[in-house]
C-alpha cells in the first residue's frame, strides 16, 4: 500500500453553502410558520413602514405615504421610504434571512422598526407567483432606479432603469397572483386586511383613495364626558370583538410603552377557556390571538393594546415569552386589580353587576391576594344556610363559620343545620373553601371550622333516656341491618319535623368505607395490605328524627323484618335527599327495601281479602 495514501490529507476542506429550495421554503411558510396567507399584506405594510421610518431617521421632514392598488389579480404597493440601490437589492432582497435594519448605521434606530427577522418579501410568495420591485434610494439620490424581479422557482433578475422610471425616492412592489390565490389580491380583501393590520399605523396609508389609519386610537381620543367615552369604547368593542362590554379598563403602562383597553365580558366564561387578545406592535397588528398577555385569573376581559416593547415570535403572530412579557403581564394584572378595588370604593352598583357574572374570577384573585380579599369580602357571594351572602355578612351573624368542602356534604346538613341555628357555608364550589379558610387572616376575630358529622350531631337534641330505652329493640334491629354498610344508627330529636332521617358522614368516613369495600373484593395478599390501613375514623351514621311521626310508627312495629326493611328504606331516602351518588351496595339495598315493602303491602291486602 502506498504510504502516501494511508496518511490523512492535511489540506483544509473547502467550505460549502446551503442550497435553498424556494418552493419548499414557501410551502414551509404558508403551511407551518404562518396561520393564514393574509400575512403577506402585513409583510408588505411592514416593509413600507420600516422604509419610511429609516428615511425619516435621516430626513425628518420626508413624506410618509403608503399606497395600495389592487386590480385584476395584481397588487401594487408604493411607499415614500428610504429606497434601495442596486447593491442593496443584491444583498437584501436576494439573501434570505438578512435584515436591512442591521445595515448602514441604522442599528441605533432599530427599536423603531417593525420587522426583526428579514423574511420580508419572501412571505408574498404565499399568494404570488411573481414579485417585481422598483426602487430608488433616498440616501444615494444620484443612483439610478433599480428593478428586481423574482419568480417562485427561486430565480430573479436585477437591472437598472432610466431616472425617469421613478422620479422620487421610495419603492414600488408589484405582485401577480399565483393560481388559486387571486382572491387574496381582490380590492375589497386588500382593503379589509389593510384596515385590520394598519388601523393604528402612524403614517398616511391608503387603499386607492381610502385612508386606512384611524388615529388616534379609541382609547386615546378626547370625549365630551366620561359617559360619552364609555359609549364610544363600547361601540369599539362591539366592532372588534362582537359583544357590548360590562365596562372598560384603561391599560396604561408607560414604562413598557403600552396603551390600550380591556373590555369586561358581559357573560360568564369558564376559567379554563383561553382568553385571546389583540396586540399591535408599533401600530401594526401583531396578533388577535395573544393568550399569555394577562394573568390566568383575568379570564373575564378581552384586551386590545399597542406596544413598542414586547417581542414577537418568528412568525410575528404571537408574543415571545421572556422577562419583559412577564413584567407586562404583572403590570396589566395590577391595572385590572386597581379597577376592581376602585369599583368597591366608589361604584358598588357596577361592582355588584360585575360580580353577578364574574365572581369566580375575583375569587381566584382574592385567594392569593390578602388585600383583594379584604376589599372584596363584603361583595363576594357564597351559598350559606342563611341564603346567598358575603362572608363578611355571614361572619357578623355567626361567631364560628362552619363550612363543608363538598356540595354533597352541604346538601346533607343545610336544612338541619339551619333549623338548629348552626351557620354553614357551602365550600364545595371552585375556590370557596380556600377563601373561607383565609377569612381569619383578614378578620382575626372570626373562627372558621370545617363541619363534620360529630358537630352536626352535637347540635341535635338528645331523646329522653327512658324513651330511647323503650326503643332499644328497634334500634338493635336497625343497626344490624345497616352494619354491613358501615353505617351506625342514632336517635335524636330535631327540626324540621318533616325530615324523618338524616345521613351524616365526612371524608374520613367515606375513605374508610371505600377501603373496607376494596378489602372485601381483594385477594388475600391485597386484603391483608388494606386491612393494615384500617383507620379509626367514625363510621357514617343515620340519624333518626324521634319527632317525626313516621319514625314513631316504624319504631313501634312488632315485626323485626318489617322494621329492618323500613330502616333500609329510610337509609336510601336519606341518601337521595342528600343527592349523594349511590354505590352498588346502596342501589341494591334500595331495590331490596322497595320490593320488600311491596311484598309486605301485597301480603297484608291479600290476607284482608281472605278474611273477607
Amino acid at each position: 500500500m502506498d504510504s502516501q495514501t494511508s496518511q490523512p490529507s492535511q489540506a483544509s476542506p473547502s467550505p460549502h453553502t446551503f442550497q435553498v429550495d424556494l418552493r419548499g421554503l414557501v410551502d414551509l411558510l404558508s403551511h407551518h410558520l404562518y396561520s393564514s396567507p393574509k400575512v403577506y399584506l402585513r409583510e408588505l405594510l411592514q416593509n413600507a413602514v420600516d422604509a419610511i421610518t429609516a428615511r425619516r431617521a435621516e430626513q425628518p421632514d420626508a413624506p410618509a405615504t403608503v399606497r395600495l392598488y389592487a386590480e385584476g389579480g395584481t397588487l401594487r404597493v408604493e411607499d415614500s421610504g428610504v429606497g434601495l440601490t442596486e447593491s442593496d437589492v443584491h444583498s437584501l432582497l436576494a439573501t434570505i434571512g438578512r435584515s436591512s435594519k442591521r445595515n448602514d448605521g441604522l442599528e441605533s434606530a432599530r427599536s423603531d422598526f417593525l420587522g426583526q427577522f428579514g423574511i420580508g418579501l419572501l412571505a408574498c410568495f404565499v399568494v404570488a407567483e411573481r414579485i417585481r420591485v422598483v426602487s430608488r434610494s433616498a440616501r444615494t439620490p444620484e443612483a439610478a432606479p433599480v428593478e428586481w424581479t423574482a419568480a417562485d422557482d427561486g430565480s430573479y433578475t436585477v437591472r437598472t432603469l432610466p431616472h425617469e422610471a421613478r422620479a422620487e425616492p421610495g419603492t414600488t412592489v408589484h405582485l401577480v397572483a399565483r393560481a388559486g390565490a387571486a382572491e387574496w389580491l381582490d380590492e375589497e380583501r386588500v382593503r379589509s386586511l389593510a384596515r385590520d393590520f394598519g388601523a393604528l399605523l402612524p403614517y398616511d396609508v391608503r387603499v386607492g383613495d381610502e385612508a386606512i389609519a384611524d388615529l388616534p386610537a379609541p382609547w386615546d381620543r378626547s370625549y365630551p364626558s366620561p359617559s360619552g367615552r364609555r359609549v364610544a369604547l363600547a361601540l369599539h368593542c362591539r366592532e372588534l370583538f362582537g359583544f357590548t362590554p360590562l365596562d372598560s379598563i384603561d391599560l396604561d403602562v408607560p414604562l413598557a410603552g403600552i396603551r390600550g383597553v380591556a373590555y369586561v365580558l358581559p357573560t360568564a366564561v369558564s376559567p379554563a377557556q383561553r382568553a385571546t387578545h389583540r396586540v399591535h406592535l408599533k401600530g401594526m397588528l401583531l396578533t388577535e390571538r395573544a393568550e399569555q398577555l394577562l394573568p390566568d385569573w383575568a379570564f373575564f376581559v378581552r384586551c386590545v393594546l399597542d406596544t413598542d416593547s414586547l417581542r414577537p415570535t418568528a412568525s410575528r403572530e404571537s408574543l415571545y415569552e421572556d422577562e419583559t412579557l412577564a413584567a407586562v403581564r404583572e403590570a396589566l394584572g395590577e391595572r385590572i386589580r386597581s379597577w376592581l378595588t376602585g369599583l368597591a370604593a366608589g361604584d358598588p352598583e357596577r361592582l355588584a353587576a360585575f360580580l353577578s357574572v364574574h365572581h369566580l374570577g375575583v375569587k381566584s384573585l382574592a385567594r392569593h391576594d390578602a388585600e383583594m380579599l379584604r376589599t372584596m369580602l363584603p361583595w363576594l357571594p357564597f351559598e350559606t344556610t342563611d341564603g346567598r351572602l358575603s362572608l363578611e355578612e355571614f361572619a357578623q351573624r355567626h361567631p364560628v363559620v362552619h363550612f363543608t368542602r363538598t356540595v354533597e356534604e352541604y346538601r346533607q346538613v343545610a336544612a338541619i343545620a339551619s333549623a338548629q341555628g348552626v351557620g354553614v357555608v357551602n365550600g364545595g364550589y371552585t375556590y370557596d373553601s380556600e377563601l373561607i379558610e383565609a377569612l381569619p387572616a383578614v378578620r382575626p376575630d372570626t373562627a372558621v371550622s370545617e363541619l363534620d358529622a360529630d358537630t352536626v350531631t352535637a347540635h341535635l337534641d338528645t331523646v329522653d333516656p327512658a324513651e330511647e330505652l323503650a326503643l332499644a329493640g328497634f334500634l338493635a334491629v336497625a343497626r344490624a341491618r345497616l352494619d354491613p354498610l358501615n353505617c351506625d344508627v342514632v336517635l335524636r330529636a330535631f327540626h324540621p319535623l318533616s325530615v324523618p332521617a338524616l345521613h351524616l358522614d365526612d371524608r374520613s368516613a367515606r375513605h374508610e368505607q371505600a377501603r373496607a369495600e376494596a378489602e372485601e373484593q381483594a385477594d388475600d395478599l391485597w386484603a391483608g395490605i388494606l386491612g393494615s390501613l384500617r383507620g379509626s375514623a367514625p363510621r357514617a351514621r343515620l340519624v333518626l328524627n324521634h319527632l317525626n311521626p313516621l319514625i314513631r310508627r316504624i319504631s313501634s312495629l312488632g315485626d323485626p323484618d318489617l322494621a329492618g326493611t323500613a330502616t333500609e328504606s329510610l337509609y336510601g331516602q336519606a341518601l337521595l335527599m342528600a343527592q349523594r351518588p349511590l354505590r352498588p351496595a346502596d342501589s341494591a339495598l334500595l331495590n331490596r327495601a322497595f320490593i320488600g315493602l311491596l311484598e309486605w303491602a301485597t301480603h297484608t291486602d291479600t290476607g284482608k281479602d281472605d278474611r273477607r
